[in-house]
């Protein structure tokens, strides 16, 4: 009996096999189907090809045999020209599959890659905390594109050839069926060989995936733009192409190694069936001189003998580079079952629009996973309905944590978050998401149009809705954007286009209109002004109350000419609140708020 190790990893192989072809025919089945079609066509012609050389061979003895018949000169003549008729097919063939198979390629890589861009959305954001998961996904990406088509491709030819390799064998038996059993026998140390170096290769990938990652990411580094200023105001390119340099040597010489060890082995394997083929050469030769067979014959068994003994190696080959395929595709399994952190309820609970009684945050715990040092410790807050409500603290105090949590991007370690009495995590985080809008101090710089900038704000309204440019105008974006070379059409940074460049402050005003435009319950606010001038800060929240009238506002802010704004605000030092009130309140108080705003106020002294 098999052990059990080895008949589960059989049972995962064909698993992964599975999968590799349903992602095929699911992806592009017109093109699957004729790919099918061509196979038998192609399989059969090479048989087809070796008889009417037999026949053009013999044909062409017996015109020797008896000069002067013309009717001889007719039949090789026609044979000939049946011969090219069914070369000219055969190149039809080849040339339609080529077209075939680059559409299907294309397709299928597409499609996979759809799948991988569905995946890398839908897993929860804590995932991207975890190197293991940069990994995963690295090793996905880096095989999953191409692994499917290439599965295809090796069943077509195993198809295509196991046709051809039938045909041939069923006409080498028919003459001696010995020459069949050594046409079997020197295939066997190559595939042997090839499946021992898919094995080593595949288990030098996953051994290397971080090492390959850090050279992309110093790659990255030397070419974007993001990199660009500090590289060249630092003098850091040549350090970091340095290193780039020194891990692809590493990589490169390791893989060579396997490599040239590889094709050292092929060399001995292509050795031992090279003398096979001119063994059987001699003997058929030997066997014609004795009149056992014709001429034809001779040059159809040996024609037959190297055509089924390329088809079994082409048989092979494809054999063990689907291994190989099925091996590398376990990555790209790997990724799609990543299971969701965050549970979603079987039954979600309705959202209550409007909300009525607030949120309310209980006791809130947590800490970033894996870690153990506590982020957030004890945390209680309310923010009621048409409230603005500020988080003050020094840097790494935890409050763009607590906005994390808020926004169900990650649940609390203890403690509960309510809305109108109800635990978030009972509703369906699309529903809460909806309803929640939000402003990152880190927000994205999107390389699209000025007018897509801001719908990407509320993409369930029209690309062209008049409130696009509302928001435009509420938050002062509409006065630059105006100025641009093609208003609100203007592509923006310098991936595309080199006429849409903003500064951080018009960025950061363009961001605040995204924000405004969703008509969300809750808006959240994370340092929404930290790039603007004191007279830009002045003029978007001159209409700030009026603007988010009847929501609920939770904002972050150094600045505490906004912050003094709020109808309440909470003070948070090393994850705690240690304070709350009003402005006024936390002046009298003298603690650590009246501390910063002093410091900030003698600043303007």
């Amino acid at each position: 009996m098999e052990p059990a190790k080895t008949i589960k990893e059989k049972i995962r192989h064909s698993l992964h096999l599975k999968m590799a072809l349903g992602l095929v025919w699911q992806s592009a089945p017109g093109w699957t189907a004729a790919s099918v079609g061509l196979i038998l066509i192609q399989g059969l012609l090479p048989l087809v090809s070796l008889y009417l050389m037999k026949l053009i061979v013999d044909a062409v003895a017996a015109g020797l045999a008896a000069p002067g018949k013309p009717e001889a000169l007719e039949r090789i003549i026609l044979l000939i020209v049946i011969a090219a008729a069914a070369a000219l097919f055969s190149a039809c063939c080849r040339s339609l599959t080529e077209i075939v198979r680059e559409a299907q390629t294309q397709v299928i890589t597409d499609h996979v890659a759809d799948v991988i861009h569905g995946k890398s959305v839908a897993v929860d954001l804590e995932y991207y905390e975890d190197p293991k998961y940069y990994d995963t996904l690295h090793r996905a990406q880096q095989e999953a594109t191409y692994r499917p088509a290439s599965i295809m491709y090796n069943l077509v030819q195993i198809g295509q050839s196991g046709i051809s390799l039938a045909a041939m064998a069923g006409l080498l038996i028919f003459f001696r069926w010995w020459v069949a059993v050594i046409l079997f026998a020197a295939t066997i140390p190559g595939v042997w060989l090839r499946l021992r170096y898919a094995n080593l290769m595949y288990t030098w990938q996953r051994r290397h995936t971080k090492a390959q990652r850090r050279a992309d990411y110093f790659h990255r580094l030397v070419t974007d733009g993001g990199h660009a200023k500090e590289i060249r105001l630092f003098g850091l390119g040549s350090l970091f192409m340095a290193w780039f340099r020194e891990l692809r040597k590493t990589l490169r010489v390791e893989r060579l190694k396997i490599s040239t060890r590889r094709s050292l082995a092929d060399l001995t394997s292509q050795a031992s069936a090279t003398l096979a083929i001119f063994g059987t050469l001699a003997y058929v030769a030997y066997q014609t001189v004795q009149g056992a067979i014709t001429l034809g014959d001779m040059v159809m068994y040996y024609g037959a003998f190297q055509r089924a003994q390329s088809s079994l190696q082409d048989v092979w080959s494809s054999l063990t580079s689907l291994y190989e395929d099925n091996l590398f595709l376990a990555n790209f399994n790997e990724f799609l079952n990543l299971q969701p952190i965050l549970v979603e309820p079987a039954v979600p609970a309705a959202f209550p629009r409007p909300i009525q009684q607030g949120i309310l945050v209980n006791g809130v715990n947590f800490h970033y996973p894996p870690g153990e040092r506590a982020v957030l410790e004890d945390i209680n807050l309310r923010i009621l309905p048409g409230q603005v409500v500020a988080l003050v603290g020094e840097n790494g105090s935890g409050k763009t944590t607590l906005i994390k949590l808020l926004c169900r991007l990650y649940d609390p370690v203890r403690g509960n978050i309510t809305i109108d009495g109800i635990d978030l995590r009972q509703f369906d985080p699309r529903a809460l998401r909806k309803e929640s809008s939000v402003i990152l101090q880190d927000y994205a710089h999107y390389s699209l149009t000025a007018r897509e900038n801001i719908w990407l704000g509320d993409i369930g309204l029209s690309s062209r809705d008049d409130k696009i440019y509302a928001a435009a105008r509420q938050t002062q974006a509409d006065d630059f954007i105006q100025k641009l070379p093609r208003g609100y059409e203007t592509v923006l940074g310098h991936e595309f286009e080199d006429q849409g460049e903003l500064s951080l402050g018009e960025w950061q005003k363009l961001a605040l209109a995204r924000a405004f435009l969703r008509e969300a319950q809750l808006i959240i606010l994370d340092e929404p002004t930290s790039w603007m001038d004191a007279r830009a800060e002045y003029e978007v929240f001159k209409s700030f109350r009026q603007l988010f009238q009847g929501r609920m506002v939770l904002l972050i802010s150094h600045r505490f000419s906004t912050v003094r704004l709020a109808d309440f605000i909470y003070v948070l030092e090393g994850g705690r609140i240690i304070e709350s009130g009003t402005h006024d309140e936390l002046i009298q108080i003298g603690g650590k708020y009246a501390q910063l705003f002093e410091i900030q106020a003698a600043s303007y002294r």
